[in-house]
């Protein structure tokens, strides 16, 4: 889709539908006035519309131009200032990348249709000053294609998602960037002790990788690391996930494929960071080579962890990779992945769940969240739930071994990671399972939501 910012008296009216908000109707509907014609979209009163709300609006004009069978639109940026959502620049960028979301469906494995792809394929924007907002709406531009890179990669289903083809993605993705890209093979990891990683894909006929990105925007002595769960499709090995649950989960490296798109974006964006994203892929399938539970397997940090559950294979798979983190010195590692169904429960559908022990730290990811439309919500972490999580006869469990295992859920689940993580002078984890996916009202396609990148590139922009 071409996004472009145009002086009001360049304008070019032919062929494009201009738009008109309309708080009284229900949705949106085109109107035919001679050869002219006009998409109207409905819009809340101004005294209850906030960020969140204006946010939606860009996608509420994709969806319903969609609808209508409109390729081409003109928007004048003038009804946009009148609302005061706020800064034009944050609200031109918002509308960009939102533009860009509300645009993507998945189309990889279906026929062309003999009309073609209903997308639109233009969207020109009428300022009195383009460039006021240029800058702005191709930065947001970027971010929605990079978001969607990220939907493409997870919708991929789990017969052709692996981890050989997620580091072949990767390579071709990060082309014409600055970005490094190394790939541990399974011997090396074997060298490293990475007995986790390896562990978990040990039942699968396809080989495990350790894939390392490392962007240099500039000569940080202590970068951010980003970590995320690649698990490239999830059946629950031993203890096997009930059929209704295993057909999402093709998008269990949704966490990875967040992780390898926030740093190409910052890379495009010339984000002055050095940033290292690192993704353990691995697939975890149930055979006579599998992990078992009851099995004690060493960790790379020397740990020893006790298996209750094969299914609770993200929260291993991130500890070795945060192992390998301390390699960097890193000034804040932030792990990323959909770990925990009962992140949903906790939570519903709305907001990630996130766990820090820095409460600055985490009032600025809620900040963020906010920000970027990837929302966030904290959970906590107090002392007490580590002891829930101590081994019989390794030194850690990788499930609550007490009580009822299902109590406290997504807790826990990042409290094991948290075992691997307290030599950061700053740690947190996102559990993305509530938006891996979009809810029924936000206006976007079926398939992974390509959350967090969105708060990743507002993070590595403003951390300090």
């Amino acid at each position: 889709m071409k996004i472009s910012v145009t002086d009001k008296g360049k304008v070019k009216n032919s062929d494009f539908v201009e738009l008109s908000f309309n708080e009284k109707i229900i949705e949106g509907r085109l109107i035919l006035q001679g050869k002219n014609k006009t998409l109207e979209i409905m819009l809340l009163p101004k005294e209850k519309l906030n960020w969140r709300q204006a946010t939606l609006i860009p996608r509420q004009i994709i969806f319903f131009a969609k609808k209508n069978g409109i390729k081409k639109i003109t928007l004048d940026w003038d009804k946009i200032k009148a609302l005061k959502l706020g800064i034009d620049k944050d609200v031109a960028e918002a509308f960009a990348t939102n533009f860009e979301m509300a645009n993507y469906e998945f189309v990889k494995y279906k026929a062309i249709p003999k009309e073609g792809w209903n997308f639109v394929t233009e969207i020109q924007i009428a300022a009195n000053s383009a460039k006021d907002i240029k800058g702005a709406v191709v930065k947001g531009q970027l971010i929605g294609q990079e978001t969607n890179a990220c939907r493409d990669l997870s919708n991929i289903t789990g017969g052709d998602m692996t981890p050989t083809y997620l580091v072949a993605a990767i390579k071709k993705a990060i082309q014409g960037t600055k970005i490094k890209l190394k790939v541990l093979e399974e011997a090396e990891m074997k060298k490293l002790g990475m007995n986790l990683v390896l562990g978990v894909g040990r039942g699968s006929k396809e080989k495990s990788k350790f894939i390392i990105l490392e962007y240099v925007g500039k000569q940080d002595k202590n970068p951010i690391v980003l970590v995320g769960k690649g698990v490239t499709y999830d059946s629950g090995g031993l203890d096997l996930k009930p059929g209704s649950s295993m057909t999402e989960m093709s998008m269990d490296m949704s966490g990875g494929s967040a992780v390898a798109h926030a740093v190409i974006a910052a890379a495009k964006l010339k984000i002055k960071k050095r940033i290292i994203g690192l993704i353990p892929a691995v697939e975890n399938m149930p055979s006579g080579e599998s992990f078992r539970p009851g099995d004690i397997i060493k960790s790379m940090s020397g740990k020893t962890v006790e298996i209750q559950s094969t299914d609770a294979e993200g929260r291993l798979v991130l500890a070795d990779a945060n192992t390998y983190a301390e390699r960097y010195d890193p000034s804040l590692v932030l792990n990323v992945a959909t770990l925990t169904g009962a992140a949903s429960v906790a939570l519903g559908e709305r907001a990630s769940a996130i766990f820090t022990r820095d409460e600055k730290f985490q009032n600025f990811l809620r900040q963020l969240g906010e920000e970027s439309g990837d929302y966030v919500w904290p959970l906590p972490m107090w002392d007490e739930y580590e002891a829930e999580l101590k081994g019989t006869m390794g030194d850690i469990c990788n499930i609550r071994n007490q009580g009822n295992t299902r109590d406290g859920g997504t807790i826990l689940g990042a409290m094991f990671i948290y075992q691997f993580g307290k030599k950061f002078p700053m740690w947190a984890h996102i559990d993305i399972v509530p938006k891996m996916t979009p809810v029924f009202d936000e206006f976007l396609a079926k398939g992974a939501a390509g959350a967090p990148v969105r708060l990743l590139v507002k993070l590595l922009e403003n951390y300090k």
